[in-house]
């Protein structure tokens, strides 16, 4: 073996990775792995077979910060250099040659490859390829142009189920291990190849078209499976049906995992998703799994079938995604709720635009542009052009580009020929300009009841809103026009007679969604809507019951016990935003269970702990702040929470730290902590404590 780390060759070696598709084309990649969830390691091999298309002398695969043990090309071990970025091989492959590439290695990841453990001491690990690449567990492809079919075959705990791409083809044990064997029959980008592996149950349904689903939840959960994967089976028939391409892979399955990075990931036939999304009946109302579950389906199409060529062309995957399964909701929820979510967007984007915009083909843009902006640009596209021909351009691009890559331009020369439109001026406007088009959006916004009378609520006064609210009471009462209701209580007060009696209005309609309205925007609660309050104790909504006791606790301090008692025991969705409050407002409640207060205060400091879900111990650190009450152990998870792979909740963290060095009492503990902490953990906070 021959380690190479010339300046030369680490600056080569992106260009090559680039250009090699020209030259290499891999098929297949068999990957055989044993993943050592103590240890945090990756052990084992992959064996690509490529063939050679031009005459060229290397072959490289990104490899990062592998120990890699041995290659063989065509079975005969041969001599490599590698960089800890990429692995090159130098020889004179011959054109119209096929070849076999084995490389033995090991790996315990930093990234891309997360080992977590549940609050039962259970571990749990998954993937993340999108954005870290999946070069940093296995030797493979950061450029999304090479397309390998993938076999899988993972070795782990029998303790545990392993899922990964692909059709499972055979398991076998031997001892107190299981080895899992996976079955892709079609290629894919590199950061598309996945896993997960923990304890899970699962429940299987079928599609229309005969699609094995597989939706998975944690056994103590099963409570919790049907409201998490309500309507599953209708998005993805309403999805094949509307795509009009049939679903591209063998099956589909739904794995929901601990600290998840995003909402969701589209890995081919596997969508890893954060289990925040795991609710229960009343959780649904609020925090429901049907945007994640459509968006992350969509991708199965735009994303995994046809690829963009680069991130200039990011729209195509995460618009497509984000316009598909809005017509997914559209479905189930109606076009009230369509127009509201197009008309939010629309706001937003308009925001964006105001601070100075972003084009959609901007490689650099932020998420809005990417995934709202480019649903917009084909919810226009789609009015522009009309049904058929939208349809028609859908269909021929995903088929002409199977399995392929594409672009921007790729997509719209169809769709001109498919409507024989010409779209320069469309593209100009919603693609290149880095202005959104609101005056357009608007446009298409008249074009539904709702959001028209929306856009007409936004140049309304105070005065005129509540004129408004008075001469149309049906929209306190009615499903379809909360948008409606909620757009006015958001703009009013509880200040004085007239505001009062509309929030009056609100607390008693039938209407879930718009009673949750008046308990979020009242600020206060006067004595008058008092009772009316109160019974939102009871709502079948955590939203409405952490924001009712939260305000009734403030505005009457003689029942706070009273609002205490009435909702002790109600945990809210997985992040316990009703439980974190109730412990606080229980700590500092005077007079109420005394004798409880330890058991309180400690339960909300084991919430802090590394192996409670980032959004628990979130919700537990600010509180804990909040009450001035943070202790030792708590500083010390703290300190851990610094590093998180979750940016928002590190950063959250990080932030949370600058603050309590401020205070001297603080800075105090957590100087007497540092012997206590791990070398990393020292540094860190040396660094921080002399800044």
């Amino acid at each position: 073996m021959k380690l190479v780390t010339s300046l030369i060759f680490l600056g080569i070696s992106a260009f090559l990775s680039a250009q090699q598709t020209a030259y290499i084309d891999f098929k297949k990649g068999e990957v055989d792995v044993n993943v050592d969830l103590q240890a945090k390691e990756i052990s084992g091999s992959v064996t690509y077979t490529f063939e050679v298309l031009k005459e060229t002398d290397s072959v490289l695969i990104d490899a990062q910060k592998m120990n890699i043990q041995t290659v063989f090309l065509n079975e005969k071990e041969i001599d490599f250099q590698y960089d800890d970025a990429a692995l090159k091989i130098y020889k004179k492959f011959k054109s119209n040659k096929s070849n076999s590439l084995k490389i033995v290695y090991s790996v315990k990841p930093t990234k891309a490859f997360y080992f977590t453990q549940l609050p039962d001491g259970d571990l749990q690990a998954w993937t993340q390829g999108q954005g870290k690449y999946t070069s940093h567990w296995l030797p493979s492809f950061d450029d999304m142009n090479e397309k390998v079919e993938f076999d899988i075959t993972v070795t782990a705990p029998s303790l545990y189920k392993v899922m990964a791409n692909g059709k499972l083809a055979d398991k076998t044990y031997q001892e107190n291990f299981t080895t899992w064997k996976f079955d892709m029959q079609a290629p894919m980008s590199s950061y598309l190849v996945a896993m997960a592996i923990g304890k899970y149950s699962k429940k299987d349904e079928k599609s229309k078209s005969g699609i094995p689903l597989e939706l998975y939840y944690y056994p103590t959960d099963v409570h919790l499976a049907e409201p998490t994967y309500r309507h599953t089976k209708r998005i993805f028939d309403f999805l094949e049906e509307e795509i009009g391409v049939p679903y591209p892979w063998q099956n589909y399955k739904q794995v929901p995992v601990k600290d998840f990075l995003y909402a969701g990931m589209e890995n081919t036939s596997l969508t890893i998703f954060s289990d925040s999304f795991l609710v229960d009946s009343i959780g649904f109302v609020d925090k429901n799994y049907i945007n994640v579950n459509a968006h992350e389906l969509a991708h199965q199409w735009f994303g995994d079938l046809v690829t963009e060529e680069n991130s200039t062309h990011h729209w195509l995957q995460e618009g497509f995604a984000t316009y598909f399964a809005l017509l997914a909701e559209r479905d189930i929820f109606g076009d009230s709720y369509f127009y509201e979510q197009l008309y939010k967007t629309a706001k937003q984007l308009e925001k964006v635009t105001e601070e100075g915009g972003e084009s959609l083909l901007n490689p650099n843009a932020s998420s809005l542009t990417f995934y709202q902006r480019g649903a917009w640009a084909l919810f226009a596209l789609h009015e522009l052009i009309g049904d058929r021909a939208f349809d028609k351009s859908v269909k021929k691009y995903l088929k002409d580009y199977a399995y392929k890559n594409a672009n921007t331009h790729d997509f719209i020369n169809i769709a001109s020929a498919k409507s024989q439109t010409k779209l320069e001026d469309f593209v100009q406007t919603w693609f290149v300009n880095e202005a959104f088009p609101i005056a357009e959006a608007e446009k298409l916004l008249q074009e539904n009841n709702l959001s028209k009378s929306l856009l007409e609520l936004e140049k309304m006064d105070k005065e005129s809103l509540l004129a408004y609210a008075n001469n149309n009471p049906t929209i306190f009462d009615t499903q379809a026009n909360t948008p409606l209701a909620s757009f006015i209580l958001d703009r009013l007060s509880t200040s004085s007679e007239e505001e009062m009696a509309i929030f009056l209005k609100a607390l008693n309609s039938k209407v879930l969604n718009t009673r949750q309205a008046a308990a979020i925007y009242a600020a206060s609660v006067p004595q008058s809507i008092k009772p009316s309050f109160e019974a939102l104790l009871k709502d079948k909504s955590y939203i409405t019951i952490e924001n009712a006791l939260m305000k009734l606790w403030t505005s009457f301090p003689s029942e706070r016990n009273n609002y205490l008692e009435a909702t002790k025991g109600i945990e809210g969705f997985q992040d316990k935003n009703v439980e974190t409050l109730w412990l606080t407002l229980a700590l500092i409640t005077e007079g109420y269970a005394p004798n409880k207060k330890m058991d309180y205060y400690n339960t909300l400091v084991v919430y802090t702990d590394a192996k409670q879900h980032f959004e628990v111990r979130q919700q537990a650190f600010q509180y804990l702040y909040q009450i001035q009450a943070l202790n030792e152990v708590a500083l010390k998870n703290l300190l851990q929470a610094c590093k998180h792979p979750v940016w928002q909740f590190s950063k959250f963290s990080r932030q949370l730290l600058d603050e309590l060095l401020k205070s001297d009492d603080y800075k105090m503990m957590l100087k007497g902590i540092l012997n206590g902490l791990s070398v990393d953990e020292q540094a860190f906070l040396n660094e921080k404590l002399t800044e």
